[in-house]
């Protein structure tokens, strides 16, 4: 049986990216899932152009609820230009950017999609280079988001410096698990939630 090699399987999972891809493009309801993962060759081949049309067609996708692009499958290079066609949503709730090495950069990348995403209500960034520029900057861009939960677990967080008016309202979950914040940046957050 010739799909049961390692050829087979890494075939299959790019015929199920490019068609999860298509459907996203067709707003095809049966696709509330997108999920990549560094390992696979197939996203790094894909092209500055490839990136930014997969924004869009996610930002007009209306049933895309949960992206999963983990451990590699993005850098800041590349969110730049997946955030240049996604800047809004009605239908993304949950983001999954896992260990992408994604910094201060790449965050301002995500500014005009995160001022817009109407039902977004989770962002798991854990394991980036955020460092604290990066994280408020984010903090600042969530603002008037309804996001609840936030996980920013070991990004190299070492201050927090936000105004308290700058938490979102809806912030139930703020994760910070493996970084080094000083006691005066817990202060600010025990005081804003």
């Amino acid at each position: 049986d010739d799909n049961s090699s390692p050829e087979a399987s890494v075939d299959n999972q790019e015929e199920d990216w490019l068609a999860d891809l298509q459907r996203i493009r067709e707003n095809n309801p049966l696709t509330s899932r997108i999920y990549g993962r560094g390992e696979h060759n197939f996203l790094h081949n894909m092209t500055d152009e490839e990136w930014e049309e997969l924004g869009r067609d996610m930002s007009n996708n209306t049933h895309l609820e949960d992206v999963h692009l983990d451990d590699g499958a993005l850098n800041d290079h590349k969110i730049s230009f997946l955030f240049r066609g996604l800047t809004k949503s009605n239908s993304i709730e949950n983001i999954h950017f896992c260990s992408n090495a994604l910094s201060v950069q790449g965050v301002r990348s995500m500014v005009p999609f995160l001022q817009n995403a109407a039902n977004f209500s989770s962002m798991d960034l854990m394991y980036n280079n955020l460092l604290s520029e990066g994280f408020n900057e984010l903090f600042r861009a969530l603002r008037n988001n309804p996001i609840e939960i936030l996980n920013c677990s070991y990004c190299g967080i070492c201050s927090i410096q936000i105004d308290i008016a700058s938490f979102p309202s809806n912030l139930t979950y703020l994760i910070l698990n493996g970084n080094k914040i000083s006691t005066d940046g817990f202060g600010l957050v025990e005081r804003g939630l």
